[in-house]
Parts: structure tokens; sequence; C-alpha cells
């Protein structure tokens, strides 16, 4: 994996153009990552504007300044389905276009037509470029679309920098046909200040005030409720777990399409509302408060990029229970981290569970050096230096 990213700082400020289709209060890993590090870059004495599309949840208006500080320019505020994709694409090529004098390199967070169309003029106005792909299995998916194919290939002739999220993630880069000097690692990064351990209290309060018991050992997943997330396995999983340990909670936080059907599943398994609770959609700001009241995190699904909500856990301070794949892996060590198991085997997820449930001192210890190698590898400064110093590499000397 290579590292282009220069341990010196950056030689003057410079202004990055951001596009990317979602972006907060739209809540997922990407849009979180976009705020994060446009507002650590902007601490940092460097300019950011954002481009995105528009529709709820976003604001309607045009020109934005978010609650983070950051100027949004919000696109396609009215239309929608394939046509807002196409629409959004045009307007993303005029601002490259139009916007010209007014930043030094674009920004493409995630693939979509909005590339297709931007790419082309940033490399006609000799702007430099860099893409960020947004997780496992996106560029083989690219590989089998017309228009996937014309990004793919421009960005290897035009040599443009390509940022992925885990190493499976560069073993696909490199049988597309990239070179290793044009892939980044850049991992997505975390708020330590935010997601931080309990304060003596906080979790007992906060289950007090919601109807958990105190002492029982709670589970919790945080994310969309949708089937690459790998839920029917986690439900299952946690049922036979809890058969063995009748006294756990497991909690999900969030919403979507697959909700009452994980819903009756849970029925199905005989698992009563005090053994699994549907969260629901919950304020960002209430998320670290859920976790701190838990005291395991399970991620069990198929694939992922570079999960958010597993590192929050992490810098919270909580173990975790996740399937083996290269995104938790690279995050997640067996035994001394959290657990691993196999993608969708509810055995060994029951296995898992009931050994976090059983052993409190492991869960300790295990939440303690999650906490360690969240802050010390990704807190918010750390990953920030690395986009400045990529950015920096393609400003003119």
């Amino acid at each position: 994996m290579s590292d282009r990213t220069p341990r010196q700082p950056t030689p003057r400020p410079f202004r990055v153009l951001l596009i990317c289709d979602s972006y907060p209060p739209v809540l997922g890993g990407s849009e979180i990552e976009a705020q994060r590090v446009s507002a650590g870059l902007i601490r940092r004495g460097h300019q950011v504007h954002v481009l995105c599309a528009g529709g709820p949840p976003m604001p309607a208006v045009g020109d934005w300044i978010d609650p983070a500080g950051i100027p949004v320019t919000i696109l396609t505020r009215h239309s929608r389905g394939a046509w807002k994709d196409r629409v959004f694409a045009t307007e993303v090529a005029w601002a490259i276009w139009s916007r010209r004098h007014s930043y030094d390199v674009v920004y493409f967070l995630m693939q979509g037509l909005h590339l297709a169309a931007g790419l082309p003029v940033a490399r006609l106005l000799k702007k430099p470029a860099v893409m960020k792909v947004g997780g496992s299995n996106v560029i083989p998916f690219m590989r089998h679309s017309r228009m996937g194919r014309h990004e793919l290939d421009w960005m290897q002739r035009w040599r443009v920098p390509v940022m992925v999220l885990n190493q499976g993630m560069m073993e696909e880069a490199r049988a597309d046909g990239f070179s290793d000097d044009q892939l980044v690692w850049m991992p997505n990064p975390i708020d330590p200040d935010e997601f931080r351990p309990a304060l003596p209290g906080e979790s007992a309060a906060w289950r007090e005030s919601h109807g958990i018991p105190a002492g029982i050992p709670v589970a919790i997943y945080v994310g969309r409720l949708s089937h690459e997330k790998g839920l029917r396995e986690l439900i299952g999983g946690f049922a036979r777990g809890a058969h063995r340990y009748p006294e756990a909670l497991l909690l999900l936080v969030g919403d979507g399409a697959v909700r009452s059907e994980l819903e009756s599943l849970a029925r199905a398994a005989n698992l009563k509302p005090e053994r699994i609770r549907f969260i629901g959609r919950v304020p960002p700001s209430a998320i670290p408060l859920w976790l701190r009241a838990s005291d395991v995190f399970a991620l069990t699904s198929p694939s992922e990029g570079f999960a958010c909500a597993l590192l929050e856990a992490m810098a919270v301070g909580l173990p975790s229970v996740v399937s083996a794949i290269p995104a938790n892996l690279q995050l997640i060590d067996d035994g001394i981290h959290g657990l691993t198991v196999p993608f969708g085997s509810e055995d060994a997820i029951a296995e898992a569970f009931f050994r976090m449930f059983r052993d409190p001192a492991l869960r300790q210890k295990m939440g303690s050096a999650s906490h360690l190698r969240a802050v010390e590898n990704y807190s918010t400064a750390k990953v920030v230096e690395r986009y400045e110093a990529l950015f920096g590499t393609l400003m003119p000397r």
C-alpha cells in the first residue's frame, strides 16, 4: 500500500472544491467524513467549499454555512431520481469550470455520474484532482458499467490519485489496473472529544432515563437497517446467545427499509422487547450517549469500506463482535480489541456474544485497547494531516 503523504507540512494554504452526492444532515460514513475532514482542513488554515446534491433532509437553500462552519453549495434541490443525477452532474461540471479561479484541487468523494462529468473538465483546466472510493467492491462494480469503465480508465490514464479505505480495496484497485503509486490509504476520522469513554455515573444515568436495568450486558448496533448490514444474522446470532444469557439486551440504533422485516424476525426468534429494542433514528448528538450506555458493539456485515460506526464505538471504549472482513480486520485484532466471526455464522456470533456477556473483565480490557487504537491512529487531527500532505503534493511548487 503506497503512502504518498510526506511528513513535512504543506508549503502554503490551498483551496479545495469537495464534490459529494450527499452531505450531512444525511448520515453515513462518507458524509460524516466529508464534514470532519473539511472542518479540520479549515482549522489548519485551508479553504474548503462543498458541492452536493439537495433534497430532504438538506435545507432548501442554495448556499449554506453548515453547523461546522463549512460553506456548502446545494445543487439539484428540485430534481428526483435518475434525472437528479444528470442535473447534478451537469451542474458539477459547470461549477468546476465557472469557479476555476477559486480552488486549487478538486476532491471527488465517491463515484457517480458527477465524476464522469467533472473529471474531464478538471483535466481540461489542468486542475489536480483526487478521488476517494466509498467502499469494498465498488471498483469491480464500476468496471461492469459503461460510465464506470470510462471513469476508471480516465483515472488510470491521467494518473489521478485514488484513496482507498482498506487492504481489500487496494487489491481490487490493483487488479483493475491501478499502479501502487496512484493508490493512497486514507482512513475515515474520529472526533475523540465527541466519542469519548463514559464519565463516572454517565452510563448509569442514561440507562435509568431510558428504562435499561443496571447491570445487564447491552450489545448495540448503530447504522442503517438495510440488507447489506447483515442484520438478519446479527439478530439470529444474538437470539442464540441470549438463550444462554437471558439477561442480555440488543439495541438497534438507526432506521431503514428492513425495519419491519427485522422486527418480525425478532418476534419469530422469541426475542421480547426487554431483550431487543429498535431505537430508530436519533440525532447525531445522541449516538455517543447510546454507545456509552452499552457494553459491546456489533457489526456483522458482509462488506464495509471503513466503518465509522465501529471506529466511534472503539473511541468510546467498547469491545466489538465483528465479521472477519478486511475493513473490520484493519481495526479489530481478534482477542485484543474484540472478537471476529465468519460472516453469516449465527453460531459463531452467539458464541462471541456469550463470551463477552459473561466476562466483564474481558470487555474492559478489550474496550481499553480499542479506545487507545482509535485515538492514536484515527483522530481527526491525524487523518487531516494525511489529507493536507496529499493535497500539498499536488500543488505547483
